[in-house]
């Protein structure tokens, strides 16, 4: 396997992009995947919702990327133009990186989600080419996969405060709030939620479903009934002593989630 870190912002040393390259194999050529961990866009979670996320799908055929993106009152969109150079970086090394340019996913956790659901729906943004000179549409994924995701703040979470330097306003809100942003532009989604989630409202991603719905854009959901958030992987190896972080049943959704990307996109 082949381990590389490439910078995304000369303005944050912290804005980065690992990658995860599995030695090839024959001829078969690889889908991508770029993970986007959460942490409230207060800190990137990348022990338990990077690294490990990124080895767990390899076996599922993908070469993965690992998003590091700036936070601590970092204004948005800075976030979503870091995403969108991750993906032009993807997608301009396919042939390096052994993967098809056309099949690249985004799968993102709680505001990572967010993040992920911001490029899946927002990919088409003015300021990403004002920002970053890219071609048009290079940065939208080929589906998104977002994981007990923020997504509105009709429902209130700290992530949209930690977006700005002040408190925000009911516009600023509005405008980051995903279901606001869904369009026919949209890509197809896959969507893994807990009922009982304490930090990120299990209606986040309702209120997402719904609007993916209105807009008649394909999308698979898969709600538990109990855990509570940041499950990530759902097993031992992101278990991190909390006993609800292992959870079988939610341990599927990786095969579930990479099944979809093969068959449904």
């Amino acid at each position: 396997m082949i381990y590389k870190k490439i910078p995304l912002d000369t303005s944050d040393k912290n804005a980065y992009l690992e990658c995860y390259i599995a030695d090839p194999v024959g001829d078969f050529i690889r889908d991508a995947l770029l993970v986007i961990p959460g942490g409230g866009y207060a800190s990137v979670c990348s022990d338990r919702e990077g690294e490990p996320i990124a080895l767990a799908f390899m076996p599922h055929g993908f070469n993965s990327f690992v998003l590091h993106y700036s936070v601590g009152k970092k204004p948005f969109p800075i976030q979503l133009v870091q995403a969108s150079k991750a993906m032009l970086h993807i997608k301009e090394n396919a042939k390096e990186y052994n993967i098809d340019p056309e099949r690249v996913f985004a799968v993102g956790f709680s505001a990572g989600g967010h993040l992920a659901a911001s490029l899946g729906t927002m990919w088409d943004n003015a300021e990403i080419y004002k920002e970053a000179h890219m071609p048009y549409g290079i940065n939208r994924p080929k589906g998104m996969m977002l994981i007990y995701p923020v997504i509105s703040a009709i429902y209130e979470t700290e992530s949209f405060v930690n977006l700005w330097q002040a408190c925000p306003t009911e516009e600023m809100k509005a405008k980051v709030s995903i279901e606001n942003q869904v369009s026919d532009k949209t890509c197809p989604a896959f969507i893994m939620h807990t009922v009982n989630d304490q930090r990120v409202d299990v209606r986040h991603s309702l209120v997402m479903m719904d609007a993916l719905a209105t807009h008649g854009i394909s999308f698979e959901a898969h709600i538990y009934p109990d855990a509570p958030h940041g499950v990530a992987l759902g097993n031992r190896i992101t278990k991190c002593g909390v006993d609800k972080w292992e959870n079988p049943a939610i341990a599927k959704w990786v095969e579930q989630a990479a099944y979809w990307a093969k068959n449904s996109v």
